[in-house]
């Protein structure tokens, strides 16, 4: 199995642009993996409590609200 030491000799005798383009592709690996995928999705709280607001009218609750900041 090639080590980190053998990789890196070998990657000396790559000419620079060679080295620079395995640099980008290194990169781009990298940030791939990197990348942290959601498990779940916000979408599946959608409409999660809705029984709550069943029957009220929405700008009476926000005026109710609102007269509640003054005290």
């Amino acid at each position: 199995m090639t080590t980190y030491q053998d990789i890196r000799r070998q990657v000396e005798n790559l000419t620079p642009d060679e080295q620079l383009r395995l640099l980008e592709e290194l990169a781009v690996m990298v940030r791939r993996r990197m990348i942290v995928k959601p498990k779940h999705s916000i979408m599946v709280l959608e409409g999660l409590g809705k029984e709550i607001w069943h029957g009220l009218d929405a700008q009476e609750y926000i005026n109710q609200e609102r007269a509640s900041w003054n005290g």
